[in-house]
């Protein structure tokens, strides 16, 4: 059996990651350039979140139901094609109708390479082959928000649209290349299949621990760069320090690529869940530049530790329908950190930053206590797949 996911399914995680975050720094160019406010071209941006984190139980269902290559395929040509029409929008609401469907055609490709890699990776190595896609993605993320900004101001922020467009284009032809890996039969209707799923006990735990991991490490997370300036920091330094997390992920990716084999799951989840809860702590402490960065990488740590491990474990919970649960799991991931972002935010307007960061620390005890525990049960009580 392969140890590693195929080369091209980790160039359609970088592209996948890259579409997603490139738009942020586009804003106010596409504000512009188009003469709106802000706050109608941010829509750009949160309907293309929006629709990249609900339509994953969807995608889910279609690559139990027709397999994970011709889904894969089929989105990446669909979010090809849709990058293409936002490159050349005329308007505003053409823009932003482009770019929901672009991140709902997206939102199919993550998930999916999560589950390519469950169908053909043994338990043992699967989580160093998540790792290499976890690497990958957090490429993909820190070259968005730096080449998509250069990109952007240099040439045109269309540009920055039509490069994963034919990035996309080309990874589906390559795609045609990979074999499709055997999958159990679907039985019943779409209720059944996914009634499935949420009937499983150990499924509904991993769903509600990554909900609570979405809320406490990427809901909050993005609030760090808005302490740094409301403590009087330049935008652009503050972006720069939080891009630390990508660097964390990359860095912390490879070392559980390289320990993963020598300790129990249980102990990464707490070895990532430890790094969160310091990294929160430190920026409760003090938030000054330096915490901002040390926190960053702590967190991009406790993303390569943790969830990694949760991500390992979503695609064993539920073997019979891996598909489906992988699209949930991703699905409750968002939905949490949106969750946190919205319940954050009253806190983040008046300046709270040490009892925002204050509680997601607390959060984050109790969720590391669980994980670990849990896992480790799971673990004795549940026979281990080769």
């Amino acid at each position: 059996m392969p140890t590693r996911p195929p080369l091209v399914l980790s160039a359609a995680s970088f592209i996948s990651s890259f579409d997603r975050f490139a738009v942020t720094p586009m804003l106010v160019l596409i504000a512009l350039s188009m003469h709106v406010p802000i706050a109608s071209a941010v829509t750009v941006a949160s309907g293309y979140f929006l629709a990249y984190g609900l339509s994953q139980p969807l995608w889910g269902i279609l690559s139990d139901r027709f397999g994970r290559i011709p889904i894969m395929r089929a989105t990446l040509l669909a979010a090809a094609a849709t990058g293409l029409i936002s490159t050349f929008a005329p308007s505003l609401p053409v823009l932003i109708a482009a770019r929901v469907l672009a991140g709902a055609f997206m939102g199919a490709v993550v998930p999916t390479t999560l589950t390519y890699v469950g169908d053909t990776v043994s338990q043992q190595k699967r989580q160093s082959a998540l790792s290499d896609l976890m690497a990958a993605q957090a490429v993909g993320t820190a070259m968005a928000t730096a080449v998509g900004g250069v990109l952007a101001h240099w040439l045109d922020w269309r540009a920055v649209f039509a490069l994963p467009a034919l990035c996309a284009a080309i990874c589906a032809l390559l795609l045609r290349g990979l074999p499709e890996p055997p999958r159990a039969a679907v039985t019943g209707g779409v209720g059944s299949h996914i009634g499935g799923v949420l009937r499983n006990r150990w499924a509904l735990l991993v769903f509600g621990l990554v909900f609570v991991e979405g809320a406490v490490l990427l809901g909050t997370m993005t609030f760090l760069a808005s302490a740094l300036v409301n403590e009087g920091l330049d935008v652009a330094v503050a972006g720069l320090a939080t891009g630390a997390y990508g660097v964390g992920v990359l860095v912390f990716s490879r070392v559980v690529k390289a320990i993963n084999s020598q300790l129990p799951v249980s102990r990464l989840i707490a070895i990532g869940g430890a790094q969160m809860i310091v990294g929160y702590a430190l920026v409760t402490l003090d938030t000054n530049l330096a915490t901002v960065i040390i926190t960053a990488l702590l967190l991009g740590g406790g993303w390569s530790f943790m969830h990694s491990s949760l991500q390992s474990w979503a695609t064993s919970v539920a073997p019979e329908a891996r598909g489906t649960a992988v699209a949930l799991f991703a699905c409750a991931l968002f939905l949490g950190s949106a969750a946190a972002s919205a319940a954050a935010g009253p806190l983040a307007d008046h300046g709270n930053y040490t009892i925002l960061f204050a509680t997601a620390g607390a959060v984050a005890i109790p969720l590391v206590a669980t994980a670990t525990y849990t896992r480790n049960r799971y673990h004795k009580k549940t026979p281990q797949p080769a």
